[in-house]
């Protein structure tokens, strides 16, 4: 039977990290948090609930998961982040997965559901997103990226039929907090690829991915939120290139 590691980084998530490690309580067989020197109470709830945490100084969040795969005990890893919450249903099918039927691939994706401003969005881009986070360690890695980091498996991947529920945002300004955040980092990534956009493609990008989102990816259909989260969408995006612009002149 595949006992399942699951495995969470952590930095400040206090007030979210307990709905995350009770949904796991059905099938784990052990919890890995990685903490990057939390300044509240993570650590305590994470080590009060069982599970086995390493502190370790930030340096990407490829890099952090990988080595918090690589402090697994088991073969089977799941991978999660402090702010997503696996829905009972999901919890159920990965309890009949540990007990070993129809293993048939070495990773596995999962659908996903945002919930943003106080619904789920149901199109937005994000109404249909499926992720690999259960797979086979000696089968796959961790992409690594400072920021949207992924999992590579060898071969095909199988698909879960139930989901992760993420509750990434808690308002508008937690929003433009973490946008500024991941802009930053992506910024350095494309900047450490080599990548040089030029000015016109900030002020095309934002138009553009706002109408991608909001009208041929559906944020129409979900209304207020749909369209708060298409123009955070852009802001992202627009964002993100004229940082990568900034920090190409400073250096």
């Amino acid at each position: 039977m595949p006992k399942i590691s699951v495995i969470i980084i952590t930095h400040n998530e206090e007030d979210k990290i307990r709905n995350c490690l009770n949904s796991l309580k059905s099938f784990a067989d052990e919890i890995v948090v990685v903490d990057s020197f939390s300044g509240d109470r993570t650590v305590a709830i994470c080590r009060d609930f069982g599970c086995r945490v390493i502190e370790r100084v930030f340096d990407g969040y490829g890099a952090q998961k990988q080595f918090a795969m690589d402090q697994a005990r088991n073969d089977w890893v799941l991978s999660l982040d402090a702010d997503e919450v696996l829905s009972p249903e999901l919890q159920n099918e990965l309890s009949d997965f540990s007990l070993g039927n129809k293993i048939r691939f070495n990773g596995y994706n999962i659908p996903f559901s945002l919930y943003y401003m106080g619904k789920i969005l149901k199109h937005s881009g994000v109404g249909h997103e499926f992720h690999i986070r259960l797979f086979n360690r000696q089968k796959g890695r961790f992409t690594n990226s400072a920021v949207h980091e992924g999992i590579e498996i060898e071969g095909p991947a199988g698909k879960l039929n139930h989901r992760i529920i993420h509750y990434s945002y808690n308002d508008i300004s937690h929003h433009l907090g973490k946008i500024n955040l991941y802009t930053s980092q992506a910024a350095e990534d494309l900047v450490n690829k080599g990548k040089s956009p030029k000015g016109i493609s900030v002020a095309i990008k934002f138009p553009v991915t706002f109408i991608i989102y909001y009208i041929f990816r559906g944020g129409i259909r979900d209304g207020y939120q749909g369209f708060i989260w298409s123009y955070m969408a852009a802001v992202y995006s627009s964002l993100k290139v004229a940082k990568t612009i900034e920090l190409t002149k400073k250096q």
